[in-house]
């Protein structure tokens, strides 16, 4: 990626790992929240990164950067999470440069999610990017290169059918208790943590359960207050979260913190408890399962539910990685653009050198010469003249390599270097 002006560093690194090969027990260590990725991307900063961006996920944790080496992007995701650099070589994965690309474009169009055609990941890809441009760790690479997934994701959406029907972890985890409690309609539920996941999962235990026993908990009250308004439910302190456990018959937990915040001693209960934990790290301690009329439930698990639904939408992935590659192709030729732009650059202000030497030569020699006149047209000669030169390396059929050394050489060109 040197040669293509983007980066003081020499390549385009995506370092990460997912559900492929980290169970949810490795993958919620090295998870990132929000202030963690902030802070990874001012030690970033700090250590003279200049393009990065950091995703985290229930079932990944990737950054996508600029580096001399990917052990530097490594070192950060270690140095900000629970993880050590010998469990990351365990499981992880390094892309360089066209690698990482395709990497991105796959994961960003829900081809390499948990649950196929699950297109959450890219409402995930633009706060990662608006994040890093507040940070000031964005460059045209990566904003031309997130746009560009972003806009395959809207065709493969609007061109396919690969997202139809409800597929989701959210919609998982309801599938999954419609089919394995009976009588969910006059069951109460319990939903704790109302994050993004706790309220996808609310949205569609209304639409699929039509239940009216779900009660609402998370450690920020006004929260919960906001979904249980749109939907009519009932909210409970964080305090009553052990008596209303007592109460329910299906637990969901959804609170996303870095240590369980349901254990064994909270359950005290005589009658069938199903839990669903949704966190990443996992929320719900191991221990729970030692209790008789307990049964647990992970994230993992539901993941693995296949469906008629998920098999029809494998049909289309073909058609999504054709649309993949235009959109890519589109993205290439631009990058490609990127290695001859300081050549262009440099042409066109030794030619503009030359043209206000010329017209300070005429206009000390023609008495009626206008130089607002020819100022105007010399820019448009010039601007033609830089054009076709970009068009002729842009030419498939043409060695663009060899066009610029010797465009550098007939006009003694010193372009400017990052």
């Amino acid at each position: 990626m040197k040669h293509y002006n983007l980066s003081k560093h020499s390549s385009f690194y995506t370092i990460g790992l997912n559900y492929k090969k980290a169970d949810a027990e490795v993958r919620g260590k090295f998870s990132l929240d929000e202030n963690a990725m902030n802070l990874l991307l001012e030690q970033a900063k700090i250590i003279g990164l200049d393009g990065l961006l950091v995703t985290s996920t229930c079932n990944r944790t990737e950054l996508h950067g600029f580096a001399q080496h990917p052990f530097q992007l490594i070192k950060l995701l270690c140095d900000n999470t629970l993880g050590s650099i010998e469990e990351f070589q365990d499981v992880a994965y390094v892309y360089k440069n066209n690698e990482a690309i395709n990497h991105l474009f796959r994961m960003g169009t829900g081809l390499d999610s948990q649950i196929l055609g699950d297109f959450e990941i890219i409402s995930q890809l633009k706060q990662s990017f608006y994040r890093s441009k507040k940070q000031e760790l964005t460059n045209h690479f990566i904003e031309r290169l997130c746009n560009s997934v972003i806009q395959a994701s809207k065709r493969i959406k609007n061109e396919t059918e690969i997202s139809s029907g409800a597929t989701s972890v959210a919609f998982a985890s309801v599938q999954y208790i419609t089919k394995n409690v009976p009588d969910i309609s006059e069951k109460n539920i319990l939903l704790f943590g109302t994050g993004k996941i706790g309220r996808n999962t609310c949205e569609n235990l209304i639409k699929h359960t039509k239940n009216s026993h779900i009660t609402l908990i998370n450690r920020t009250k006004d929260k919960a207050e906001k979904i249980a308004g749109k939907f009519n439910l009932v909210v409970k302190n964080y305090g009553d979260l052990q008596a209303e456990i007592r109460n329910t018959d299906v637990l969901i937990v959804a609170t996303g913190a870095h240590s369980p915040t349901i254990s064994k001693e909270l359950i005290h209960t005589k009658k069938p408890l199903l839990i669903l934990d949704l966190s990443i790290p996992k929320n719900v301690s191991e221990d729970v399962t030692e209790l008789e009329n307990v049964s647990l439930v992970h994230l993992d698990h539901l993941s693995q539910m296949t469906d008629d639904t998920l098999e029809r939408r494998k049909q289309f992935v073909p058609h999504a990685e054709l649309i993949i590659n235009e959109v890519k192709e589109e993205f290439i030729k631009w990058l490609e653009t990127r290695k001859f732009a300081p050549i262009i650059k440099a042409l066109k202000k030794k030619l503009k050198t030359m043209k206000d030497e010329e017209l300070d030569f005429q206009s000390k020699k023609l008495s009626d010469f206008n130089a607002d006149h020819a100022d105007i047209i010399t820019d448009r000669i010039i601007q033609k003249i830089t054009k076709q030169f970009a068009n002729h390396l842009k030419d498939n059929e043409v060695d663009s390599d060899t066009s610029l050394d010797l465009i550098q050489r007939v006009f003694q060109l010193e372009p400017e270097s990052k």
